[in-house]
């Protein structure tokens, strides 16, 4: 027990820390064992304005966290005879369809992410328009074959439980699994009635730029939404609950909500994950994230919505689980990965894991592989390394630069903090430099002349918007020949052509995600589409 106890004292030092790092609002952690609630601890604000601290009673969106509830819902109906997991998504959604060289997609494939159909961009908080709206995409590999995370996938599924039970998808889930679990504060969609009960959901004041961890924050956007990929909201206490449920393999206080064969369905290594994806485990079953860890089996998923960040972690061996909820920036796969870890060593009666360091991000302890002068026909880059510190000469000042990502950081000046400044390597020197369309040549590494690019794509580049609470903007720059997309947080993706005016998204033939370009006015595109979303050329650059 002492042991333990010092695991919740480090765990809730580290949650701290990291809220004061990331200017995270509020969080709350619950750690269960197989039969009870062992910790509980709240941190923060669930309302800045109103001074409202965070509560054990206070409910955050789970995002994603939610699949895992979806998937229980159709093997319990599976179970009972109602559903085939193997079966084709049409025997249950006669209107379902997805244009595809392939053979039928299933329960099963969507269920594992394996269905190869666009990850949805959200831009209804209504399933069916979105689910019937994939008949205008393309399937890009056989069912079964690749893993490739599907929002829309799971919504479907949500529209085939509504089909088989006659009934919406939140009263299925609170019959299904709340109900038992007795999970009563626990409410299955976003409506309108549970707002006042909520933390408040929190995002950064600017959403068209890379920002770093601690800056202005802004209530988010506020909607509701009742589809099965994620549209739950619970406490930690309660959530705790359902991660207890996991650790008995599918038993919950008042009995079983899942057989054990069901249970090993859900967790089986359906599709193994691709190298960028296993953050949370190795494998994907139902729902569920598995993978190894310290040679026990861990089961985990996170969730996002917008202003809301979620994380649910469970050992099943060792019968430890963590979930954590939070309603702004700040990293909850983190926290219960540090968390699970602390519990674990507490268990086995080891010394408890170092807390992890805070992350400064202007010290870059490669800052020499940078220096350097960079040229382009418009203009030269000075970059200098002092200790771990990298700068840029710009406008008469030395800005400190600020990590982002590997090769990639913030520029923390007006005129220059709408992209990253990203570095190219060969052979694992840095030869390059790129700032949005911009490219800039190391002194010594050649010219970073651009290559020739069909006039056409002239038209395509600019800051393009949506009314899409998720997915609100992205830019599109011709660089070096080349069509990019340009995520707000920085992220590139090349644009491949397939057909006039469409593009693949993403230089992995395997991607489903299209953008396609229309409507040119005075030489520019005013419109795109992105895998089903619209989006109109805004004035700002």
């Amino acid at each position: 027990m002492a042991g333990l106890q010092a695991a919740f004292k480090a765990v809730d030092t580290f949650i701290e820390q990291q809220m004061a790092a990331a200017g995270t609002p509020g969080v709350a952690v619950a750690v269960t064992d197989r039969e009870r609630l062992r910790h509980l601890s709240t941190h923060g604000w669930a309302d800045i304005a109103a001074q409202r601290p965070v509560s054990a009673d206070t409910l955050f969106e789970i995002g994603s966290v939610s699949k895992s509830f979806t998937a229980i819902a159709l093997l319990q109906l599976s179970e009972a005879g109602l559903v085939d997991p193997q079966a084709p998504v049409r025997r249950y959604l006669p209107w379902f369809q997805v244009r595809s060289r392939y053979e039928a997609i299933t329960i099963h494939h969507m269920l594992s992410h394996t269905a190869g159909i666009i990850s949805g961009t959200e831009f209804s908080g209504e399933a069916r328009f979105e689910v019937w709206a994939l008949r205008e995409t393309e399937a890009s590999t056989p069912p079964g074959t690749h893993f490739y995370y599907s929002n829309a996938g799971y919504k479907a599924l949500g529209l085939v439980l509504e089909a088989v039970e006659g009934k919406g998808y939140g009263e299925i889930v609170r019959e299904r699994i709340l109900t038992p679990l007795g999970m009563d504060a626990t409410e299955p969609v976003i409506v309108h009635g549970i707002r006042d009960r909520m933390a408040v959901g929190y995002e950064a004041i600017y959403d068209d730029r890379p920002v770093g961890p601690g800056g202005p924050l802004v209530p988010a956007t506020w909607f509701e939404t009742a589809t099965a990929d994620g549209s739950i909201a619970s406490t930690a206490g309660e959530m705790a609950t359902y991660v207890r449920m996991l650790l008995n393999r599918g038993r919950g206080g008042e009995g079983r909500i899942l057989s054990e064969e069901d249970f090993g369905l859900m967790i089986q290594r359906v599709i193994a994950l691709p190298e960028e994806d296993r953050e949370e485990g190795s494998f994907y079953g139902y729902g569920l994230h598995i993978g190894e860890e310290d040679g026990s089996l861990v089961v985990s998923h996170s969730g996002g919505m917008v202003g809301y960040y979620a994380a649910i972690r469970a050992d099943l061996d060792e019968g430890l689980g963590v979930a954590v909820l939070s309603n702004g920036p700040g990293d909850p796969v983190g926290i219960v990965r540090f968390a699970l870890q602390a519990l674990r060593a507490a268990q086995r009666g080891h010394s408890l894991p170092d807390l992890p360091a805070v992350v400064d991000p202007r010290q870059v302890e490669n800052a020499s592989d940078y220096a350097g002068t960079y040229r382009n026909e418009a203009g030269v880059l000075e970059l200098t390394a002092e200790g771990q510190c990298l700068l840029l000469g710009y406008d008469g000042q030395r800005l400190i630069l600020e990590r982002h990502d590997e090769d990639c950081f913030r520029v923390p000046h007006p005129r220059l903090w709408r992209f990253p400044l990203r570095f190219g390597r060969v052979d694992g020197q840095v030869v390059e430099a790129f700032h949005g369309p911009a490219a800039y040549a190391k002194e010594g590494y050649g010219s970073s002349a651009a290559s020739g690019a069909p006039g056409s794509w002239t038209a395509f580049p600019g800051h393009y918007r949506s009314h899409n609470p998720w997915y609100t903007n992205f830019r599109i720059v011709l660089r070096k020949g080349r069509l990019l997309l340009i995520e707000p947080w920085g992220e590139e993706q090349g644009l491949e052509p397939m057909e006039d005016g469409l593009f693949r998204i993403g230089v992995d033939a395997r991607s489903p995600e299209r953008l396609r370009f229309g409507a040119i006015l005075d030489g520019r595109a005013i419109w795109a589409n992105r895998s089903g979303c619209d989006y109109y050329r805004t004035f700002t650059p």
